[in-house]
């Protein structure tokens, strides 16, 4: 005992740990701070503020939301939440150029940093009105969690905390950040596509490629605008697919709830396609009918066969893709006015290697249909390649040690990771925890969407409910005070 006290720090402990304070974590504590019971929730986070992550970190304007404001409430009890703090917030001078579009503010796409403002304000306001809770913001990055009696231990840095229920929050992996079979160089030489101040430092006119042509890329050529870039942009991806536009189109009748025989991709891509030519033969917009699939995306996803979730992935998942995860206006503007312009190319093609080469980097690029790869110089490369969700791929302490231990499994299709309806984690053995939990992109792999900003603000108040209904026993061992 006397050497396991000198070994080991003193534990605190806690009532709730939230791995991960951006918006999943966030909005998970103030859920938990609406509904009371807790009385210390922990939150890890290595950012210097809860609720951005890297996906409202920025601060470049142009970096803007995908949908507008009447579409973004953290609030799935209030869906014009947004609209409202929006309203108050141009109201006291705020956001200038938002004012100056002249347009209702519910239609309004709001630059993502002002929505990372907008969650730190709703959750500060959560905190003043519950007194009796305290949030603790840990800035450290949780490495290894494991289960005791009672509860869960998490280590983060020199700390060790233990409560009764910890929460997998951990938002995205960049697949940008994982090295890649055979380009193990990839991440290290590309630019990181909100990095404008790198990019200022590129010669104007020099050759720029880009890998991936997901909304990310949308980020990577406005951030190259920024810097004052003139030249060239090669865009790279498998399938030579980009994001379409987004736009509002009206609302069109829920043919889902309308027939409820359509259960595996290929009978809903069927189905879709018809409501969409009947839509654009009534002159309304194609983006009608897809907008009304939203909704029921997570029912037929859990619904499906392994069969055919598998064939979604294979051969819809890149459509899926670019025509529901779509560009917003500005982004969209800009992409077009390169394309017409000469700039900007697309090429389907995979990405093999990239290695340093005099006065940038050469890129070994396959393109599609040829079974010849060829070299490719450029001055810069921006890896615009997404979201890695397969857990083992992913090089960072926690999901290494949590799949090492056995406490995680991957989800279906390797997505995630495994968990039950309510949120509860499955391990190796097939056993349901009832102390680690999980929500956002972890469970791609149980609902498909569970990224957006809808799908983790309904996921994190159906967990907060089941939370507070486990009720909070922690258990009275260690030291109580706190340390940051």
């Amino acid at each position: 005992m006397i050497a396991e006290s000198l070994t080991h720090p003193p534990v605190i402990t806690a009532d709730v740990l939230i791995i991960g304070g951006g918006l999943s974590g966030a909005l998970l504590a103030w859920q938990l701070l609406r509904r009371g019971g807790a009385r210390m929730i922990v939150v890890f986070e290595p950012r210097a503020e809860l609720g951005r992550g890297e996906a409202y970190s920025t601060e470049e304007p142009d970096h803007t939301l995908n949908a507008n404001a009447a579409r973004m409430s953290i609030d799935p009890d209030a869906p014009d939440d947004l609209t409202h703090w929006l309203t108050e917030h141009l109201a006291a001078g705020g956001w200038p150029q938002g004012a100056a579009q002249r347009q209702p503010i519910e239609l309004l796409f709001p630059p993502r940093g002002l929505f990372g403002r907008y969650v730190q304000e709703r959750l500060g306001q959560a905190m003043a009105e519950a007194p009796g809770i305290s949030v603790r913001h840990v800035r450290a990055e949780a490495e290894d969690a494991w289960p005791v009696p009672g509860g869960i231990c998490v280590q983060a840095g020199t700390q060790r905390w233990q409560a009764p229920i910890a929460v997998l929050a951990t938002g995205v992996f960049p697949a940008a950040r994982t090295p890649r079979r055979g380009s193990p160089a990839t991440a290290a030489l590309a630019l990181d596509p909100w990095d404008v101040g790198r990019m200022a430092r590129l010669p104007v006119e020099a050759p720029v490629a880009i890998v991936g042509t997901g909304l990310t890329m949308i980020d990577g050529l406005l951030s190259l605008r920024r810097a004052g870039h003139q030249g060239p942009v090669q865009v790279f991806s498998r399938h030579g697919l980009l994001p379409q536009p987004r736009r509002q189109p009206p609302a069109w009748p829920d043919f889902l709830c309308l027939d409820s025989s359509l259960r595996t991709p290929l009978q809903l891509s069927r189905a879709l396609r018809r409501q969409c030519r009947l839509a654009v033969s009534q002159g309304v917009d194609w983006q009608a009918p897809l907008d009304t699939v939203r909704a029921h995306v997570a029912r037929l996803w859990h619904q499906a066969s392994e069969g055919q979730r598998r064939q979604f992935v294979r051969h819809l998942r890149p459509w899926w893709e670019s025509h529901h995860h779509r560009s917003p206006p500005q982004g969209a503007a800009w992409l077009a006015q390169l394309l017409s312009e000469g700039r900007l190319t697309l090429e389907a093609a995979c990405l093999i290697a990239s290695e340093p080469a005099p006065e940038g980097l050469e890129l070994t690029v396959r393109p599609r249909g040829r079974e010849q790869a060829e070299p490719r110089r450029f001055a810069a490369l921006i890896d615009s390649s997404g979201i890695e969700y397969d857990w083992r791929r992913v090089e960072r302490p926690l999901p290494r040690q949590l799949l090492a231990r056995g406490l995680v499994r991957p989800g279906p299709l390797g997505l995630g990771i495994d968990a039950d309806p309510s949120g509860a984690v499955i391990g190796a053995t097939g056993q349901v925890s009832d102390r680690l939990l999980a929500m956002g992109p972890p469970l791609r792999g149980l609902w498909w969407e569970s990224t957006s900003v809808t799908d983790v603000a309904a996921q994190a108040r159906a967990l907060a409910l089941h939370i507070a209904q486990l009720g909070f026993n922690a258990p009275k061992v260690g030291k109580t005070g706190v340390s940051q």
